[in-house]
């Protein structure tokens, strides 16, 4: 490893995606801060600048290289003024395009995936003494393996204060990559096949943030409910059974996880569902389509009746479960009828909330080589009438809460003087009159409207026996 630094210098990370990339931004800070770095929210004062990026929206990589030409200039006029700033790419877009990326932006330091962050100090340490060497020369370090070591293994803890600064809220990775092969994904290219971290070692990582205050976890992971990590006598412990564990933690109030694949719903996480007041009744599970061709052209390997199954096992389970989805409207060949099936599906299963997308090619997905493509135009109509019926169903959710006594985390002070707001246990933000000391407790909060993406609440004050 690298030596430790004396001088103390500034770390700027743009991050881009899911909230494993949230995660994976703050180990990578978690990394650097034995070597002298702090974060900083102002990029012009960043002695280094990492982008943490994703592919799975569209354009992912365009937006990468735009970005680095700001960067570069940032760097002129860093090095006009007698100083300088180093930058790196990590991420899906880096695993998937590392030479492309070192060869068009050669501003670009290292460039390095998902599975190589714990490296970033050495990384750093070669980057920074081949400038030196060579200034006119300068390669970028490129780590786009997927090596066979443990990277948490490898990664110190999080200091307390700066666990706590970060939120009473944590995600915490347990699960990485994906073994499901989805046409439309590009995921198993970028995160490598389905690894589940030891049951000792999310054990400990989950004590060490609720030590630093943290009240509420989610559980992370391309298909976190694919867990299968190994405890202390080497059997395979599921997401279900896992809970269970999580659940005995002193002080951890909160339990959550996302994101979730309909064929790993099993029974031990429904059972966990039903036996856990900790574990929060929310619960997303991406079905993509309705139409039972479109998913087996999307490779998702379930039909849509057995969707259906499970959400009604899960609703036997946690009757109060809220549920989100995710949607992809113009899959190639979707016929008017197959769009239909989708808006039938939503329709009958009432979701909370859901996320939708036109489809888009991701090179080297099998999706990518298909033909009878939908056009733009009918994509832009389907979106908007499936996002349409998605809105009305979030609204009447929202609306069935009014009237109700909900726990509320209570997390943060308000928009506006003499507010405080937190979340409900179905993820919807709440806000009400209250001062700062109810931070970092759940309270009874009556909901008593809503607003656009929020509930309005007020306190619910215990009646005197």
């Amino acid at each position: 490893m690298t030596e430790m630094r004396t001088n103390t210098k500034k770390l700027f990370i743009k991050t881009y995606g899911c909230q494993m990339n949230v995660y994976d931004s703050d180990r990578m800070s978690d990394a650097l801060v034995p070597h002298g770095y702090e974060t900083t929210l102002d990029i012009n004062h960043a002695d280094l600048v990492l982008l943490n990026t994703c592919h799975i929206r569209e354009k992912a990589s365009e937006k990468v290289f735009s970005e680095l030409g700001r960067l570069k200039e940032l760097q002129t006029e860093r090095r006009a003024a007698g100083g300088d700033v180093m930058i790196g790419v990590a991420g899906c877009v880096a695993q998937a395009e590392g030479e492309e990326i070192a060869r068009r932006a050669p501003v670009v330091d290292m460039v390095f995936g998902p599975q190589a962050y714990h490296k970033l100090p050495d990384m750093l340490a070669r980057a920074e003494a081949q400038r030196h060497v060579h200034p006119t020369m300068k390669q970028a370090i490129i780590d786009t393996d997927f090596p066979e070591e443990d990277k948490f293994e490898h990664l110190p803890a999080a200091k307390k204060e700066v666990t706590i600064k970060r939120g009473l809220t944590a995600f915490l990775t347990v699960q990485e990559g994906c073994d499901k092969f989805c046409s439309f994904c590009v995921v198993p290219y970028t995160r490598g096949a389905e690894v589940s971290r030891p049951v000792s070692q999310v054990i400990a990582e989950a004590r060490g943030l609720v030590d630093a205050g943290v009240k509420e976890i989610t559980l992370l992971g391309q298909n976190v409910n694919a867990y299968h990590g190994l405890d202390g006598s080497g059997r395979s412990v599921t997401l279900g059974e896992l809970a269970y564990l999580l659940a005995d933690i002193p002080g951890l109030e909160r339990l959550r996880y996302t994101t979730s694949h309909p064929r790993d719903m099993d029974d031990a996480l429904m059972e966990a569902h039903r036996d856990l007041d900790i574990l929060m009744p929310y619960l997303h599970l991406p079905v993509q389509s309705g139409s039972d061709s479109i998913l087996k052209a999307m490779n998702r390997r379930h039909t849509a009746a057995e969707y259906m199954s499970i959400i009604e096992r899960i609703k036997k389970a946690r009757p109060d479960m809220a549920l989100s989805g995710d949607f992809i409207v113009g899959f190639p060949g979707e016929t008017d009828q197959d769009f239909e099936d989708t808006l039938r599906i939503i329709a009958d299963v009432g979701y909370a909330s859901a996320y939708s997308f036109k489809y888009s090619t991701r090179p080297g997905t099998p999706g990518a080589n298909l033909g009878d493509q939908v056009a733009e135009e009918v994509k832009n109509e389907r979106l908007w009438r499936l996002q349409e019926l998605v809105n009305t169903q979030t609204t009447a959710f929202h609306a069935s809460c009014v009237g109700k006594t909900l726990p509320v985390l209570i997390e943060r002070p308000g928009r506006m003087a003499g507010q405080v707001g937190g979340r409900s246990p179905y993820l919807q933000a709440v806000h009400l009159d209250g001062s700062t000391d109810l931070i970092g407790a759940i309270h009874q909060v009556e909901i008593i409207g809503t607003s656009t993406n929020s509930l309005v609440g007020r306190l619910k004050v215990a009646q005197a026996a």
